[in-house]
């Protein structure tokens, strides 16, 4: 008996995508709320725009939340949508969350929801034709050219005009850019900050003199974030308005002004806010743990103030920093010790700036625990002295390295970390340099490219390089670093005829500064014999010559065990295996990966990465049955130790999906390869090259599955976005168009294939050479298409074939072994057709 699942619920309305901030304490009902209010309701001529903009801590977002959750509750939308939308990235996420939640579960499209750049144009499309009243509230936009597409990052995200649609933004920004209609959200009126303060005294019991409460509100210069301090102080000292007035202007005579954003204070209400918040810091700094809170706002001044990690303030950096920082305070003993700092300390020191409002502390919430206003931030970091800041800095720099892991399963923590180090680097990045690069620097980078984001690595680098070229000279070992990188992140987003080119140059320079044995100037070396290997020259013989030089330099100079030995032996094995000995490349790697169990143990990632290879030239060698298992085996403790969406994850999905197609299941292949492909563009994005080389391997199973017309069809597709990545003379490229040709072929156009398989073999001998691999397969192929119809031609174009393949790459080579093949077959052929 056949069961069927049992249709899901359709979609109910209304519908609510993200999280409306709750109501604050004593919400005042502000003018701006009326504005807002009428723009919306009015009538025919409603503006379907509003822009909410103002400094940071005037309200925007609480008077959005106070629209938003009126309408949700009087039942006046269908869709509420609350985007947090500080970047780009933010905006597509929530835009692709209300994509699925609009998209009814039995909608065969809600499978391409994956994307979030497809689920955002989805979304965009649904809110321009649907006849459902929606509100979207985009806070706190910190660029428009997130949303206008003018980043260069795609295409516009700003919801449609629509009539049955409503759109409030959340600004600092005045920017022309924006839409809509413009609201000016300033500070409290009188009354609005008179009520506030009334109202929370109140709500303590407290009726202070209305006078010094309608003086206090003038003193504060009716900013809503600085009465919100205030009144926390004043409350939790139990001091009357009037005792809190004397000490607010007595620190206003020493204190500096705070410096806004263009788009920031009154210039008469500067010093006040600052005056402010050194107050609320001077308590916080009094309550328990004694003296922490203040170095503990140096440090969450100069990192990210939209949720910086636990992890990182309260790591050994971060506490020997407050242990030496520590604020003295009167009645203690001036030669006693206090005890060192411990994370419990560090974690009631973020709890003191959650209570005077200096910060925020969520410890729920994963690698975003501590935020904090940046305006807090900017008082703070201009109140350090040069040489405490600079400490400060090299202080979170050294915590943020400490708090990044091996390997970054988490992608949200990777994200954190990297939000944070280039908060940093805004803020303190003299301090980053001195005496040399600070290792964070790479670190990000490197981050980057190894979670699967290889052209935004290459960028990175790129200002990597300018910055240490500025700082500290062409000719310093960071600077010749920052190269180094740049050209292996540029190989690894597809141009690997560059990659080889800039590798070269690296060495040149580090040869004639560092020394021809220094471990930087090996690991170049080893670089470029990769990049050469793979390149446009494809020398894999010249790759693994080149390798066993290094090798034998890396055993002279750091010995066999070192890590980096090992490495050189792994791909010396590799490119011999690529060379055509798929036996002997099995063989080697067995060894290697002995040696890498024993020095690394069996969960580092370069174990794994050798069981991996293990498995692929036993699979080369004619064993896919055996190939699959073993990958089947290594994806299993890739899944545990790197997590689903690490690049190295994805390659053993890949292969094991490529494997079982070897080894008869083509269907099944497929099949698997579409499942990585979905995650591929998930977790890597549609121009990474590992993405585009799945998408190829997805069409070639399906085409061995039997849909040879499908398969020249997806194949072209994939051509055409890899020529956009990688350019028309890449490798990759010459052996789609390759593959194209045979699947063109496949799906019976013969002469198409024949003709194809020409223009490709003309590019192989201009780009290759004639005794690359590639070239040859090319020539054999057009030897097949044209054999079609001319079983004695192919015959002779194959024994020509034949005696280049015997000369390189060998006779042992797999292509040199088809050639023999296809050669007695096309000679049986000739003599049936004979007369």
């Amino acid at each position: 008996m056949t069961h069927h699942a049992a249709p899901r619920a359709p979609l109910s309305w209304p519908r609510l995508v993200g999280v409306v901030p709750r109501q604050a304490d004593c919400f005042q009902h502000r003018d701006a709320v009326d504005a807002l209010e009428r723009a919306v309701a009015g009538g025919g001529t409603a503006v379907l725009c509003q822009v909410l903009s103002g400094t940071g801590g005037v309200g925007k977002t609480q008077l959005a939340a106070h629209h938003a959750r009126t309408a949700w509750q009087a039942g006046a939308v269908d869709l509420l949508v609350w985007v947090t939308a500080t970047s780009r990235d933010a905006v597509l996420s929530a835009y692709a969350e209300a994509a699925v939640t609009v998209t009814d579960p039995d909608d065969p499209q809600r499978a391409g929801l994956d994307d979030p750049e497809r689920a955002a144009v989805r979304f965009l499309a649904w809110a321009q034709s649907t006849d459902r009243r929606w509100l979207i509230v985009l806070d706190d936009v910190s660029d428009p050219a997130h949303l206008n597409g003018t980043d260069g990052r795609g295409g516009d995200l700003w919801p449609p005009a629509r009539p049955n649609g409503r759109t409030v933004v959340t600004t600092r920004r005045r920017d022309a850019a924006l839409p809509g209609h413009l609201i000016d959200v300033g500070l409290f009126t009188e009354g609005e900050a008179v009520g506030y303060l009334r109202a929370k005294l109140a709500a303590q019991g407290r009726h202070d003199d209305p006078g010094q409460v309608e003086e206090l509100a003038r003193d504060l210069g009716h900013l809503p974030l600085a009465l919100a301090q205030a009144v926390t102080y004043l409350l939790d000292l139990h001091l009357d308005c009037a005792t809190y007035r004397v000490r607010l202007a007595d620190r206003a005579r020493t204190l500096p002004d705070l410096v806004p954003e263009d788009s920031g204070l009154p210039d008469a209400h500067r010093a006040t806010v600052a005056a402010t918040w050194s107050l609320s810091i001077e308590h916080a700094d009094r309550l328990r743990p004694t003296g922490l809170a203040r170095p503990m706002l140096h440090l969450v001044a100069l990192l990210d103030p939209n949720g910086i990690p636990a992890t990182v303030l309260t790591s050994p950096p971060a506490l020997a920093y407050l242990n030496e920082h520590r604020t003295p305070h009167s009645g203690t003993d001036p030669d006693a010790s206090p005890r060192a700092v411990g994370e419990d300390d560090a974690a009631d020191a973020l709890r003191c700036l959650q209570r005077l409002s200096l910060a925020d502390h969520t410890p729920n919430t994963p690698h975003q625990e501590v935020r904090v206003h940046n305006l807090v931030q900017r008082a703070t970091r201009e109140a350090l002295s040069p040489a405490v800041r600079g400490r400060a800095a090299r202080a979170c720099a050294d915590a943020l390295y400490e708090a990044w892991p091996e390997v970054e399963r988490d992608t949200a923590l990777g994200q954190a970390l990297r939000a944070n180090t280039a908060a940093l680097n805004a803020h303190a990045a003299d301090a980053l340099w001195q005496p040399d690069a600070h290792p964070v620097l790479f670190h990000t980078g490197n981050s980057l490219g190894h979670t699967g984001l290889v052209t935004a690595a290459r960028a990175n680098f790129q200002d990597l390089h300018i910055a240490a070229r500025q700082n500290l000279g062409p000719d310093h070992p960071c600077t010749l670093s920052a190269r180094h990188y740049l050209a292996y992140w540029r190989g690894e987003a597809g141009d690997v005829a560059g990659a080889a080119t800039a590798t070269a140059e690296v060495l040149a320079d580090r040869l004639r500064v560092l020394g021809p044995d220094h471990p930087d100037t090996l690991t170049t070396r080893h670089n470029l014999a990769y990049w050469r290997g793979g390149g446009e020259a494809g020398d894999v013989a010249g790759s693994a010559a080149a390798f066993a030089e290094v090798l034998a330099d890396r055993l002279r100079v750091l010995g066999p065990d070192h890590p980096d030995t090992l490495t050189t032996r792994a791909d010396l094995t590799f490119w011999r295996g690529r060379a055509g000995d798929a036996a002997g490349a099995a063989t080697a790697t067995a060894e290697v990966l002995a040696d890498r169990l024993r020095v690394l143990g069996p969960d580092h990632p370069d174990t794994l990465t050798t069981r991996h290879n293990l498995a692929h030239w036993r699979g080369q060698a004619g064993d896919a049955a055996g190939a699959a298992s073993a990958t089947g085996e290594v994806l299993a403790d890739s899944l545990r130790v790197l997590g689903p969406d690490h690049p190295a994850t994805l390659l053993a999905r890949h292969n094991l999906a490529r494997w079982r197609g070897e080894a008869g299941d083509a269907a099944g292949a497929a099949t698997a390869f579409a499942e990585v492909l979905a995650d591929s563009l998930r977790a890597l994005g549609p121009d990474h090259p590992a993405t585009l080389v799945t998408r190829y391997y997805l069409a070639h199973w399906r085409g061995h599955a039997g849909d040879a017309a499908g398969a020249a069809t997806a194949i072209a597709e994939v051509l055409a976005d890899s020529l956009k990545a990688l350019g028309p003379d890449h490798p990759n490229i010459l052996a789609t168009r390759h593959n194209l040709a045979l699947w063109r072929g496949q799906a019976g156009d013969a002469a198409g294939a024949a003709t194809a398989t020409g223009e490709v073999l003309a590019d192989s001998l201009r780009v290759l050479g004639p005794d690359h691999p590639a070239t040859l397969l090319a020539q054999h192929n057009l030897a097949l298409w044209r054999g079609a119809g001319d079983a004695a031609g192919a015959a002779a174009a194959i024994t020509d074939l034949l005696a280049d393949s015997l000369r390189a790459p060998g006779p042992d080579h797999p292509h040199t072994l088809l050639a023999r093949h296809s050669l007695a077959l096309w000679r049986k052929q000739a003599e049936w057709c004979e007369p």
